[in-house]
């Protein structure tokens, strides 16, 4: 069989597939990009956008839960059709995935962009279909797709995940969400408000993703007013008539049907990745350079959900240009990784920014709290719940990193982020201005706690710099 030869081919057409290809572009490189499943990004067709879009119909028609206290009339006469709202967010997501479709796939020509499935032969070469690719460089970007037991697939179509979810025309009377990661308590709130009987189970003792006890305790006691929470034992499903009886410890749900959210796996299952030479751990990937993506010592990189490491777009998208970078430039340049950044968009948001608070030293990090409680925009929105902390170096003052479950907490954690990138401490930041009455307050409360126990100070006033300065 002939051997066709390309500088790169690059497998997977979602955001690190995507990217790694415009650096591919841009070096005037040869390439394929081989796509085996469906087209457009996990984020577009199963993921961010069309769970965003869930949530954010949810959280409009929560909304009116908490309008007879402003002197609303009427809201308690609301309702939803649920078919129609389906068919929104069905939309929603079919527009972003035609997006992503015509900025990048389109135009590409057939011989370029091949629809098939692709598998080592050896670390340069691949088996796509009948032809076979021979390629001085190939970027590894299938993605993840979402993690079932073996035992419950024998359930079918009463077994949900991110991938059947958002195609369902109605939703179910009862759902117990297992698995209450950023997915899990995201979908698992917004299914509540939109009517849905709803009970959460996770073997971890925290939700969210959060690592600070606190905030996680702030959570827990936000989110279990909304739906029941079981925490501590895992979950075991039986088949309950029609239904699904779900039981984790001594806690016991009978639901129509359950939503598995207990992670997502790399899709490198028929890549044969054994014929690349080298170790693979458990999950059957390679070790590689968490800065170069670089698989071993071969011409061969790996980046986004398929990595397994750090499963968000922005992130797949980083590690894209970076592998695309090394891959067409036959160059093993090492990259710096951009601050950490996690947000949950449930309500409140759930974030996380820097580094955890599990992996700070307590004998030279000092944190700085404050409760929404009484922060005044968060009283007037009625959102005053939850609580942020910031970590800081306790000798010179800089930020390490922050957790929070608050509102308007994605706002708050880019700008957190940006100030660790930067390398700010916290009475740099504390010299920044701050409108009133807004929730960036909240920040600003929480340095001045941390700023009290840091031993670096400013000269002068705290919120001032001098002239002369």
């Amino acid at each position: 069989m002939q051997e066709r030869i390309v500088d790169v081919a690059i497998i997977g057409s979602g955001t690190a597939g995507l990217n790694a290809m415009a650096q591919v572009q841009q070096a005037g490189k040869t390439f394929v990009l081989i796509n085996g499943g469906e087209p457009g990004t996990t984020c577009a067709r199963v993921g961010c956008m069309p769970s965003k879009a869930l949530i954010q119909v949810a959280e409009d028609y929560h909304r009116r839960t908490h309008l007879g206290k402003y002197g609303i009339d009427g809201h308690a006469e609301m309702t939803l059709d649920i078919p129609e709202a389906m068919a929104h967010v069905q939309d929603i997501r079919d527009t972003f995935v035609d997006r992503v479709l015509g900025s990048s796939t389109d135009d590409l020509p057939e011989d370029l962009f091949i629809q098939d499935y692709a598998r080592f032969l050896e670390p340069t070469l691949l088996a796509v279909g009948k032809q076979r690719i021979r390629a001085a460089a190939v970027v590894i970007a299938t993605g993840s797709t979402p993690l079932v037991p073996a035992a419950w697939r024998a359930f079918g179509d009463r077994i949900l995940t991110t991938d059947t979810l958002f195609e369902l025309d109605d939703l179910p009377q009862s759902v117990a969400v297992v698995g209450l990661g950023t997915i899990g308590l995201e979908l698992g709130q917004s299914l509540r408000r939109l009517g849905v009987a709803v009970t959460g189970f996770d073997q971890q003792a925290h939700i969210g993703g959060t690592r600070d006890p606190e905030v996680n305790r702030a959570a827990l006691e936000i989110m279990r007013k909304e739906f029941p929470i079981h925490l501590g034992a895992a979950a075991e499903i039986g088949a309950d008539g029609d239904g699904l009886r779900v039981q984790a410890g001594e806690h016991v749900a009978a639901v129509e049907r359950v939503l598995c959210s207990i992670g997502r796996v790399p899709n490198v299952a028929g890549l044969q990745l054994g014929n690349l030479g080298v170790p693979l751990d458990a999950r059957g990937l390679p070790e590689f350079n968490r800065h170069t993506l670089q698989v071993g010592d071969l011409p061969v990189f790996i980046a986004g959900d398929a990595n397994g490491e750090r499963q968000i777009l922005h992130e797949a998208g980083d590690e894209g240009r970076i592998a695309g970078w090394n891959a067409a430039r036959g160059e093993r340049r090492a990259f710096r990784r951009k601050t950490p950044l996690h947000i949950n968009f449930c309500d409140p948001n759930i974030c996380a920014v820097g580094a955890r608070f599990d992996a700070l030293d307590p004998d030279t990090t000092v944190v700085g709290e404050i409760k929404f409680a009484p922060v005044g925009r968060a009283l007037i929105m009625g959102k005053n719940r939850g609580v942020l902390r910031v970590y800081a170096d306790k000798a010179d003052g800089r930020l390490r990193g922050a957790e929070m479950v608050g509102p308007k907490g994605e706002h708050l954690a880019h700008l957190i982020c940006w100030s660790i990138e930067q390398g700010l401490s916290v009475g740099a930041m504390l010299r920044l201005p701050y409108y009133h009455p807004v929730i960036e307050e909240a920040l600003q409360a929480a340095l001045y706690n941390a700023y009290g126990k840091v031993e670096r100070k400013n000269d002068g006033m705290t919120e001032l710099a001098t002239l002369a300065e």
